[in-house]
């Protein structure tokens, strides 16, 4: 029975990678998401069986309310509220292992405590014991905390108060001493592993607080890297290689994809975690001159009709509208009409990790036309119109020009060197990075204000007319 328990476990862990890798691209991200659910339902059943649970009634039981709570998740859950579901079911991932963790020290504890079974707490399960618990609680505490930010619960602005990373630091200290304390006898000190789960969501808490929303990309992708890592310490707490290896890749992709994100705001993740940015609503350093241009959707009509190219650079007011499939309509018609369409996609546009990709699939937006940043600027000169809708900081010559300001040195679309640019946008309010636009300004740039959704519908109702 363990070779078939261990084969499965195999197989499942083949799954994983393979799914993983299919996940890193659109065309593929949904077989690579069933196949990864197939890996972890032989991943149950190989638990079951390694464990030689005759009756798994509550795991079946479990396993169904959890599938239709996800069903249901899926199918109401609106994409706009998609970084949020996210960053929930990182923390839920936390939650787990914390759990897992806490139920196997209550099983050593109490074996401990039992006079009729000789049994000592080991060093190497105290250890792994007390880091699950508070990788765990730390991932559930912080992800609360990302959410209410996204969910605009709470402000998404850092918060910060005086002394912060000294609170901050004496919280890893008191856990790393706990922890040394807990592990040198940890059958007598139950309270103190009780103190270190409580250590844990404090630090999630205090971690997460001083990151401002325009860092939520980054913010999602270790939260997900977190979770993965509190997995794959539960599974060694409970000595299970299946679980060992999941937390392993989830852990691994979660740290690359932080990476990404951080190369993408030419930014340490040091300075993400620590600086506060967003803290201080900053202008551009040498000041906007010039007078905003408004166009209307009329005048807007003519621009891309006579357009030969045109680039869609979206961002979170896309969402935000829910204006991705009338967006594809307009690309459908400017296509028909013979201009070349294409969407540039910046690596941190919305709220998570390709946000931006998963919208526009979903209107069925064509994958060929989905361009990267790196891509688009080499040639954006050459385009005739850029159709920037609800993107600000992505597209913010500052962090190009002016050495002044808190974006400097942030890769962007460069979207200002098209030959038009219009800009579709409620107001003229910041982005969520709190800092003015000077694109806004300048003198190839045309503001379409108002409902991202209404001002498409309204170029879609023209170019019919038309």
């Amino acid at each position: 029975m363990n070779f078939v328990a261990e084969s499965l476990y195999i197989v499942a862990a083949i799954l994983f990678v393979i799914g993983l890798k299919r996940l890193g691209k659109p065309a593929t991200a949904r077989k690579g998401n069933l196949l990864s659910s197939v890996g972890m339902l032989l991943a149950i059943v190989g638990t079951l069986i390694h464990f030689e649970i005759m009756s798994p009634e509550y795991i079946v039981v479990g396993m169904i309310i959890g599938g239709a709570i996800g069903i249901i998740l899926a199918r109401i859950v609106q994409m706009t509220e998609m970084p949020q579901m996210v960053a929930l079911l990182n923390g839920f991932g936390g939650l787990a292992s914390l759990l897992v963790g806490w139920a196997e020290f209550h099983r050593q504890y109490e074996n401990v405590l039992n006079p009729d079974i000789p049994h000592t707490i080991e060093l190497y399960t105290a250890v792994t014991t007390f880091l699950t618990v508070v990788v765990g609680g730390l991932t559930f505490s912080g992800s609360v905390i990302a959410w209410a930010k996204l969910k605009e619960v709470m402000t998404g602005k850092p918060i910060l108060f005086t002394g912060q990373q000294f609170v901050n630091a004496a919280v890893l200290l008191a856990v790393l001493v706990g922890g040394v304390i807990f592990s040198m006898n940890p059958a007598e000190n139950y309270p103190i592993f009780i103190a270190l789960m409580a250590v844990g969501l404090i630090l999630g808490v205090t971690s997460v607080i001083p990151i401002g929303g325009a860092d939520m990309p980054v913010v999602i992708s270790l939260l997900n890297s977190y979770s993965g890592i509190a997995g794959c310490l539960a599974g060694f707490v409970i000595q299970n290689n299946v679980l060992i290896v999941t937390g392993s890749l989830v852990g691994a992709s979660g740290i690359i994809l932080t990476n990404i994100m951080c190369k993408a705001m030419n930014r340490s993740l040091a300075n993400v975690l620590f600086s506060g940015f967003g803290s201080v609503v900053a202008s551009s350093s040498s000041g906007t001159k010039g007078e905003v241009k408004s166009v209307s959707v009329e005048d807007a009509y003519y621009i891309l009709e006579s357009a030969g190219s045109v680039l869609f650079v979206p961002g979170y007011g896309l969402a935000v509208a829910q204006a991705q499939h009338v967006c594809r309509e307009l690309a459908d018609m400017l296509h028909k009409n013979g201009t070349e369409v294409s969407f540039g996609i910046h690596p941190v546009a919305g709220r998570m990790p390709g946000h931006m990709n998963v919208l526009l699939a979903e209107a069925n937006v064509s994958y060929d036309l989905l361009k990267e940043m790196d891509e688009v600027n080499p040639t954006i000169e050459s385009v005739d119109v850029c159709v920037v809708i609800g993107a600000n900081d992505v597209v913010n010559p500052a962090a190009r020009d002016e050495k002044g300001s808190p974006i400097y040195g942030m890769p962007i679309i460069n979207v200002d060197k098209s030959k038009t640019v219009i800009v579709m946008k409620r107001s003229m309010a910041t982005g969520f990075a709190g800092i003015e636009n000077p694109l806004f300004y300048k003198e190839n740039t045309r503001m379409l204000f108002g409902d991202a959704k209404n001002v498409l519908q309204n170029l879609v109702a023209e170019f019919k007319k038309g």
